[in-house]
Parts: structure tokens; sequence; C-alpha cells
């Protein structure tokens, strides 16, 4: 069997599991569906709590090198969004990972950010519209939640920014819907 191909997830504290069991994050539970579906591929989860987009942009080089993945998980921004960066920041490192990962012939699946409503309708309209715009631009297939749901539905830890162990279920099922149109 030739050896797995690989997905690199590029993410914060959502794909670091931060505040679940390592194995009930949702790029674990990624792998076990891969597994299962006897997909060769291996997820290697680069996920750092706390990271951003300008963190991500830098680390990306390294990890490309170093994994040679098919396809990016791009699971960044919300730290971004949260510190109140300014939009055109965000915006430019995003571009430059999505550029750099198409140059070195890599699928990106970029997972849309979504920010709690007290930034204002303003900030968080136009943040969540550039995940939108970046995936049009670039034809990327576009992961998206409602933060909304699952707040309502009580998937989130207490602090009401980090999913719980079945808001990563929620995850993993909305990322293996859109991921498996990229699996070869």
């Amino acid at each position: 069997m030739p050896s797995a191909k690989k997905i690199l997830v590029l993410g914060d504290s959502l794909s670091a599991g931060l505040g679940v069991n390592y194995h009930q994050s949702w790029p674990l539970l990624v792998q076990q569906e891969l597994n299962s579906a006897d997909y060769n591929y291996t997820v290697i989860n680069a996920g750092i709590s706390g990271d951003t987009t300008s963190g991500g942009l830098s680390r990306l080089p390294k990890l490309i090198d170093l994994h040679q993945p098919e396809i990016l998980i791009l699971e960044l921004g919300g730290n971004d969004g949260l510190r109140g960066t300014p939009l055109g920041a965000v915006e430019n490192n995003l571009r430059k990972m999505i550029e750099l990962s198409n140059e070195s012939g890599i699928k990106v699946l970029m997972v849309g950010v979504q920010l709690p409503p007290n930034y204002g309708v303003s900030y968080t309209t136009s943040f969540e519209a550039m995940f939108t715009n970046l995936s049009e631009e670039f034809e990327l297939v576009l992961v998206k939640g409602e933060l909304v749901d699952m707040i309502k539905d009580g998937l989130m830890q207490p602090d009401g920014i980090h999913p719980n162990a079945e808001g990563h279920i929620m995850i993993q099922q909305a990322v293996w819907k859109d991921l498996i149109r990229l699996l070869q």
C-alpha cells in the first residue's frame, strides 16, 4: 500500500481541541472518518491555541516543506477577529496562505469563521464576508457553520467561544461533507 496522502490542518484552538480531550477534537474525528471510509490519508493537526493568520502564514512554508500535504484545511482568523485586527491585514494573510498553497499544488478547504455578535454588526458581517469572498475568488470549497446554532443547541463550552465535544462532532460533520469532494 502506498504511503498515505496528507491533509494539513492549519488552525487555532478550535483545531487544537482546547477544552476537550485531544481524541475528541474535530481533526481526529475527521481522521477516524477517513479510516472508516478506507481513504489513505493522514491528518496532520497543526492547530495551535491562540494562533492568528499572521502566525499561520509564518508557519505554513515550513509545514508544507515538512509534510508535503495534498490538502490544506485552513481554519484561522478567529483570534484575529477577537483582537479586532484590521480586516485588510487578516484578508492579506489568508490570501497569501491560499496563494502559497496553490503554488505548491495543494488543494485548500477554507473554514469560515464567525465572531460573537458583541463585536458589532459592521465588523462581524464584513469579517464573515471576507471568507466567502476569498473562497469565491480562489474557487475554494468553504465550510460554513452557524455559531448561533451551536450556542443555541448547547454545543459550546461555558466560555461561549470554544465548542464542547458535541460541537466538535458538528464541526467534523460540516468539514467532512465538504472535504469528501476534494479526496481522490
